[in-house]
């Protein structure tokens, strides 16, 4: 087990319901926006600390709220993804950006191999420790596990509007993510797409192909359009949604078989 984290860090997971008796297991790595006070925001101003460069706006209520409804245990992150990005290898450029979108990052100009592997050590591995550990025990147990780890994205990229209200990417999971798409696609004027408005790679994706795919795992990344996120009655809509299809996926043994 890691150590006490040094004065201004959070604790590196935030861990709910492990006991949870749900097949599901859910993630939510860009759940938080915090920078730790001797890091100076990494020169940036609070309120571009509050945009998606920083976080996934709203993945973390989604989650947290979807584990109590399954019964799901969940592990969120809880620094921003500026600070080290806990769904990129850390051999990555996105890893510890210089550049989000079209923002500069100063506070990750010129990182020493130092500081990059401090970040690392508080944030990265004791994370992913964590995960791994429960998934080793729900083996062990012969208990049945399917991934699925929640995050949001922006209505516009780079001028470019995303006419999708939710993705599922799933990489070598097809049939858990098609079986996800088309059970959201039920209802009417809802607009999933897969594979959108990214794709799974082992370049720049850690806990689907390293969780999910290298254990056998089926795993899906869910991506929600962040303006319906903006409120508390967005969250609760998109959580009252996957709330009701996901447990007949779980069902579904035939449906979730990568």
């Amino acid at each position: 087990m890691a150590g006490a984290s040094p004065a201004g860090w959070p604790a590196p997971v935030e861990a709910v319901n492990e006991a949870g008796a749900s097949d599901f297991v859910l993630v939510c790595e860009h759940a938080a926006n915090h920078v730790p006070a001797d890091y100076g925001g990494l020169g940036l101003p609070a309120a571009e600390l509050a945009r998606h460069i920083a976080w996934d706006i709203g993945a973390g209520a989604v989650t947290r709220a979807l584990a109590r409804r399954l019964d799901a245990p969940a592990f969120l992150g809880t620094a921003s993804r500026l600070l080290v990005d806990l769904n990129r290898p850390l051999d990555a450029p996105s890893s510890m950006p210089v550049r989000s979108e079209a923002t500069d990052i100063p506070g990750n100009a010129e990182l020493t191999e130092a500081e990059r592997a401090h970040r690392a050590r508080l944030v990265f591995e004791p994370f992913h420790a964590a995960v791994a550990r429960h998934l080793d025990h729900r083996a062990a147990a012969g208990r049945r596990t399917l991934l699925l780890a929640v995050h949001s994205f922006t209505p516009v990229f780079h001028g470019l509007a995303r006419p999708w209200h939710a993705g599922v990417l799933f990489g070598e999971s097809r049939a858990f993510g098609e079986a996800l798409i088309a059970a959201l696609a039920r209802e009417a004027g809802l607009s999933v797409g897969a594979n959108v408005p990214y794709v799974i790679s082992r370049e720049e994706d850690y806990t689907i192909p390293v969780h999910g795919h290298d254990r056998g795992i089926p795993a899906v990344l869910l991506e929600i359009r962040q303006d319906l996120l903006a409120s508390d009655d967005g969250i609760a809509a998109w959580v009252d949604r996957l709330a009701a299809v996901l447990p007949g996926l779980a069902a579904q043994s035939s449906a979730v078989v990568p």
